[in-house]
């Protein structure tokens, strides 16, 4: 079992997340994504991450449901 990092590279982050390393340097060059910047290194903490995700949930509304013997057009 691969061991579980408190803080990644961005290399590791893409990892964790499933996104491309380019993906992430944008959203950090348009300050979207928490970064610690140490050196020329940017790394990213396991729990401001996560809860950066959890933040920033993005759900659309959910469209009216029909009730169980409802048909359309009987409204």
């Amino acid at each position: 079992m691969a061991e579980t990092k408190d803080v990644m590279s961005i290399k590791e982050l893409s990892n964790y997340l499933g996104i491309g390393k380019s993906k992430i340097y944008n959203l950090i060059r348009h300050q979207k994504i928490p970064a610690s910047k140490i050196g020329r290194q940017y790394r990213f903490s396991r729990d401001v991450i996560d809860t950066w995700l959890k933040e920033n949930i993005i759900t659309l509304p959910q469209e009216p449901q029909m009730g169980l013997f409802e048909k359309k057009g009987n409204r």
